[in-house]
């Protein structure tokens, strides 16, 4: 992970701090644990008590929270393709020719955000809930770019 153009400001007298994430990702179907990244953020930040906001600036990646084990990661794979399998006609394809009609779908169904409170300096997720990304894109050997926006005080 790559971090860049951090800055902190004030919008209104409640701080704000905006870090950008650089991930790799190496083909379709990664789901990367980005938590120890966004944890760093908030760290950072300086923030003891407010939410983080995670944005992906893809339309063929996602963000979600999931429980970061084999099975888990195996389950959410397999339901994506039954939702948008590989081999259904797409509409997208007709117009571009790519072939990840069904990237375009899976990304949308997951969402290219997530929101999680912080409190005393730290995520407020469960006991087994991570961030992940998740890489959707046929094309292998992507860099996804993540906004990372930490406010409150």
């Amino acid at each position: 992970m790559i971090f860049y153009n951090r800055k902190k400001i004030s919008v209104y007298g409640v701080p704000v701090f905006r870090t950008i994430l650089k991930i790799a990702s190496q083909r379709e179907g990664d789901i990367i644990n980005i938590t120890p990244e966004v944890k760093k953020a908030v760290r950072d930040s300086n923030i003891h008590e407010g939410i983080v906001h995670l944005f992906v600036r893809h339309s063929t990646a996602a963000l979600t929270t999931i429980e970061f084990e084999p099975g888990v990661i195996s389950d959410l794979k397999r339901a994506l393709s039954v939702l948008a399998p590989d081999n259904a006609d797409y509409a997208h394809h007709l117009k571009w020719d790519d072939g990840n009609g069904r990237s375009h779908v899976k990304a949308a169904l997951v969402g290219p955000s997530i929101s999680i409170p912080v409190s005393k300096g730290d995520l407020m997720c469960g006991t087994w809930q991570q961030v992940v990304l998740l890489e959707l894109d046929v094309r292998a050997g992507r860099e996804r770019t993540v906004i990372c926006t930490v406010t409150g005080t």
